[in-house]
């Protein structure tokens, strides 16, 4: 047994293409939005989350400035006023154009089997354990657990009978032999998977829209929530407030609890 912590770090982000942003809007005329930048108005350089939010929902009423749109004669022209706009009125599509994906380490199939059930706006890549023989079962443990001394040594115990059991099939099944074809391996290696614990620790490649982000962190740190979840979520969201600042800054966070000013975006 290995005992691990999970680990959730932010790999990948929104990337603006502001030249293509540009030439639509010298196509329509809106280019005094664009020359935000140059007057040092917005972030420099832009948050491209942020800005794409933006960007998209300006795009469905063409509210750049006034007068390209003759039912809009005056626009915000500040994007945390703006994005604050957004979230009261609930108008949560244009937040689904913004992803973020993290590397989510040392979680348990306890925490990624109720991941997901948070299908929409997300995408999952996940270690499998049909190719990836186990050899040491990395756990996570609760302080109130860790604080137990008969309950850490009866299921490290147990772990420890699991592990000696993965490495006593991968000899009897002569995994390591040179002569044992691969799918001959995928096939053993994934009867035994069938002796791993749910709660033995994996890592997976997790994206998710701005929207789908804001429902999971706050469904997900609520007080009934399972407590390795709440834990990671708790980090996801912590992640997000620096990454977005104007697209989670509204969350009031109470004792790992999560919740929006603004629910249902």
């Amino acid at each position: 047994m290995k005992l691990v912590e999970p680990e959730i770090t932010v790999i990948a982000r929104p990337s603006l293409d502001l030249r293509e942003v540009a030439a639509y809007l010298r196509e329509i005329g809106g280019e005094q939005w664009l020359a935000r930048f140059d007057r040092g108005t917005l972030d420099d350089p832009p948050n491209d989350a942020e800005t794409l939010a933006e960007i998209a929902g300006r795009m469905c009423y063409r509210s750049w400035e006034p007068g390209l749109n003759p039912n809009v004669t005056r626009v915000r022209t500040d994007q945390a006023a703006y994005l604050r706009n957004v979230l009261s009125s609930a108008h949560g599509s244009v937040l689904e154009h913004a992803n973020f994906t993290f590397l989510l380490k040392n979680v348990s199939r306890v925490l990624t089997h109720e991941l997901v059930r948070h299908r929409a706006g997300t995408a999952v890549s996940q270690e499998s354990l049909r190719f990836l023989r186990l050899e040491e079962l990395p756990f996570w443990f609760p302080d109130w657990a860790k604080d137990d001394p008969e309950l850490m040594e009866r299921t490290g115990k147990a772990l420890q009978d699991l592990e000696e059991l993965q490495l006593w099939m991968a000899r009897h099944f002569g995994l390591d032999r040179e002569d044992v074809p691969f799918a001959e391996k995928k096939h053993r290696t994934s009867f035994m998977r069938r002796f791993a614990p749910e709660g033995v620790g994996t890592s997976l490649v997790w994206t998710a829209n701005v929207r789908t982000l804001r429902h999971v962190i706050e469904s997900r740190t609520a007080p009934e929530a399972e407590e390795e979840i709440r834990l990671v979520f708790h980090r996801v969201g912590e992640l997000m407030r620096a990454e977005a600042p104007a697209l989670f800054g509204d969350y009031e966070v109470t004792d790992g609890s999560w919740t929006p000013a603004w629910r249902k975006v």
